[in-house]
């Protein structure tokens, strides 16, 4: 998420943006209706010290994330935002609010993911915040979303988390050149998890993903299926290619069982995003976003792992796209 990208579609009616000074006064309202709502801490939480001089010096230093809903008309009603901090490489996230009437709706998740570009975008390679202590339910919510708990503070845990590499894909050719370089990277047992809009180029990172693993069979969108196994064509991992665009819960996507593949195969799941993080307690996230511009087919992807599998992993070499010769064949 760039300020050149505009806005970012969350799927349906929900858009993110990047929020600035000007739009102080309509977050403060959703952060008090938001924060509010909540059982009551001590000591205060720190919001009831909040002004809309405060929220726009803040915006001002370092940009935030709006959620809204866009109706029938094209009318646009805030319902979540939160707030960025910056100090050298490390970001924080603060006052990440939803309105009471559209919690459980999926709105923090897409701004948390918003806010993880944006932060990647400017620089920080490591994203924090502080998870009160009396709300654990809160930090769990946090910890499947790849935050670890760094230190305790007296009113909570810090929690903290890598942030993705950024890797600019021009057209789909570099986007299966991309698909090789992963195939490099993951192993059996692996689960990616691959997010974007329709048409964004997550079955063309599949392609080359599969090219590089040297499965036996073409690989297509698994749309109708669900499903896909593809065996490779020698020694290696199978590919396992799960389209989840109409299942609804992590529930559907159990009924699939992936269980009996998962510890063979590299397994990936497009549209995955809160539905697959299940699988293993390891994943890699793959985030595709589009340019702002419907003629151009960039694309810039961000890619981060979670879980003891990518500690400590270096992620880095899967943006360097300088070989032109690759040998890992192709499917057949």
């Amino acid at each position: 998420m760039s300020d050149d990208a505009a806005e970012v579609s969350e799927g349906g009616n929900l858009s993110l943006r990047v929020a600035d000074p000007s739009d102080a006064a309509d977050m403060l309202a959703v952060i008090r209706a938001a924060f509010a709502a909540r059982p009551p801490v001590e000591p205060p939480a720190d919001y009831l010290n909040d002004t809309v001089e405060t929220v726009a010096g803040a915006l001002g230093a370092a940009p935030g994330v709006v959620a809204e809903l866009v109706d029938g008309h094209g009318h646009r009603r805030m319902v979540g935002c939160l707030l960025i901090s910056l100090d050298d490489d490390l970001a924080g996230l603060h006052r990440v609010s939803v309105l009471p009437g559209n919690r459980l709706e999926g709105i923090a998740e897409a701004m948390v993911r918003g806010a993880v570009e944006l932060a990647t975008d400017l620089g920080a390679t490591r994203l924090e915040l502080l998870s009160r202590r009396e709300f654990p339910s809160t930090r769990r919510w946090w910890e499947r979303h790849g935050f670890r708990a760094v230190r305790e503070e007296p009113t909570g845990y810090v929690m903290r988390r890598g942030l993705p590499i950024r890797v600019e894909v021009p057209d789909a050719e570099a986007m299966r050149r991309l698909g090789r370089r992963l195939a490099r990277v993951v192993r059996a047992g692996d689960v990616l998890i691959a997010s974007g809009d329709l048409g964004a180029g997550k079955t063309t990172l599949a392609q080359g993903l599969g090219a590089g693993l040297r499965v036996a069979s073409p690989v297509i969108s698994p749309t109708f299926v669900l499903s896909r196994i593809h065996s490779p064509l020698g020694p290696g991992p199978a590919l396992v290619h799960v389209d989840a665009y109409r299942l609804s819960s992590s529930a559907e996507l159990e009924d699939i069982d992936l269980d009996t593949s998962l510890a063979d195969s590299v397994t990936l799941v497009e549209w995955g995003a809160g539905l697959a993080e299940g699988l293993s307690d390891s994943w890699l996230d793959v985030d595709i976003r589009r340019s702002g511009d419907p003629d151009d087919e960039t694309r810039v992807v961000y890619i981060v792992g979670t879980g003891p599998r990518w500690e400590g992993a270096d992620l880095q070499p899967l943006a360097d796209d300088t070989t032109t010769t690759l040998h890992e064949g192709t499917p057949s």
